[in-house]
């Protein structure tokens, strides 16, 4: 009888829990079936007993070639899955070691923007002390023989008649333009305390549009009020914010020919707890070497019309208050000032009634 692979493959050995595979068990055996086969063969021929060997040994070469192949296969294929594996997990740490890398240069970049920040202040800070020394000694020295000069002129002026009359008022008005610069001069050294109350904006602002635009300056001009009427009140000094509101108003319509438009605009500011109020012009813009001195006292692009102080004074009563104040300008564009007001000081104070100018 002759064994087959088939034949074997239904035998009870076929079920052997301890056989990796079915045709693992196949692939080993059927060299030997094989070699069986041929020595079965070989006992009716004895020509054909060399034959028998040289098929068993090949059968076992190929059985053993074929093992250590799957073998090899088996190790490759797990070197490869390892090798994958190792690939990812370090293509995993540079993505992290990248995203560090980038979080520390952002926070870099923060510092720096602080630093450059507190070095500008610091810088206007050591300047508002000197002007501070400066005013505060100075103010008593010029104020009080300057009243002495105006009561003598404004005595003259009664009695005065024609061109002595005209020379008299003359030297009146540089009198008043003197002191005017002082008692500027003292108001940003030397804010005065903040007078606390609730203060709307929209009719703060609308009251004085309202007394602007009877002035020559403002009759050509379009004044707007485009602030919300239900906008929260904010606690602050109605006089001080009413000031602000006053110079940046004046600035526009000094830099806004005939026919131009002036908007005031005022929004809550998202996830905070401020208030930022903006004036708009459609005039002649600041030039960009101009505009990082605006705030800077005495700077003035008016010669003989203006002190330089008007924005000094209100950036001045904007950080009291706790607040910001910005400009964008673009030349032949128009300027928006950007006033950013918390709606609570930080102490807490006794309101008095609503206040809005």
């Amino acid at each position: 009888m002759l064994l087959t692979p088939a034949s074997f493959a239904r035998s009870p050995a076929a079920g052997c829990p301890h056989s990796r595979s079915r045709w693992l068990r196949i692939l080993v055996l059927f060299p030997l079936v094989l070699s069986a086969n041929a020595y079965g063969a070989a006992q009716g021929s004895p020509a054909a007993s060399p034959n028998f060997w040289g098929v068993a040994v090949g059968s076992i070469l190929i059985v053993l070639v074929a093992v250590f192949s799957r073998a090899r296969m088996k190790h490759v294929k797990a070197e490869l899955a390892r090798m994958r594996a190792l690939a990812e997990h370090r293509e995993y740490e540079r993505n992290i070691a990248q995203q560090e890398l980038l979080r520390r240069l952002e926070e870099e970049r923060e510092l720096a923007k602080e630093k450059m920040q507190f070095e500008s202040q610091l810088s206007d800070y050591e300047k508002y002390a000197s002007l501070a020394q400066l005013a505060l000694g100075a103010a008593h020295e010029i104020n009080n023989p300057l009243l002495g000069i105006l009561s003598h002129l404004e005595l003259e002026w009664k009695d005065a008649t024609g061109e002595p009359r005209a020379e008299i008022e003359q030297c009146i008005e540089g009198a008043k333009r003197i002191s005017s610069a002082v008692r500027g001069l003292l108001d940003y050294a030397r804010p005065g305390p903040l007078t606390l109350s609730k203060v709307n904006l929209s009719r703060l602002v609308d009251d004085s549009l309202k007394f602007l635009e009877r002035q020559p300056m403002f009759r050509q001009i379009d004044l707007q009020n485009c602030v919300p009427t239900d906008l929260p009140s904010i606690n602050a000094d109605a006089n001080q914010v009413s000031q602000i509101l006053m110079n940046l108003l004046l600035n526009a319509a000094q830099a806004t020919p005939a026919g131009g438009k002036i908007t005031v605009l005022a929004d809550k500011v998202r996830f905070a707890e401020m208030i930022e109020l903006r004036v708009c012009d459609n005039g002649s813009g600041i030039p960009s070497d101009i505009l990082p001195h605006v705030f800077e006292p005495f700077f003035t692009t008016k010669r003989g019309k203006g002190t330089g102080l008007g924005l000094s004074i209100t950036q001045g009563y904007v950080r009291s208050h706790g607040g910001e104040i910005q400009i964008e300008s673009v030349p032949g564009g128009g300027t928006t000032v950007r006033v950013t007001l918390p709606v609570r000081q930080g102490k807490p104070v006794q309101y008095s009634e609503e206040v809005i100018a």
